[in-house]
């Protein structure tokens, strides 16, 4: 399961969110502004940092903040 956590205006998300959805990858967003347990979890992850997109793929968690396609394959395990 990838879980997305996210910001309703940050252009980061948008992007990530695009780049899944065009791959025809499921997710689940969870956002932050809305969520107080979630910006919690945010912040610990990223050593005190508000950084969405910030991604829980099976427990491996990282943000892509700012969005790099590059990156988020890499961690996906996307070769294509």
């Amino acid at each position: 399961m990838i879980r997305i956590y996210t910001t309703e205006g940050c252009p980061d998300c948008h992007a990530a969110k695009r780049f899944l959805t065009e791959r025809g990858i499921e997710f689940q967003e969870i956002n932050i502004e809305t969520d107080s347990a979630a910006r919690e979890f945010v912040i610990r992850a990223n050593d005190g940092r508000r950084s969405v997109p910030t991604f829980d793929v099976d427990g491996h968690i990282f943000n892509c903040s700012p969005f790099n396609a590059r990156k988020l394959k890499e961690n996906l395990g996307i070769t294509a």
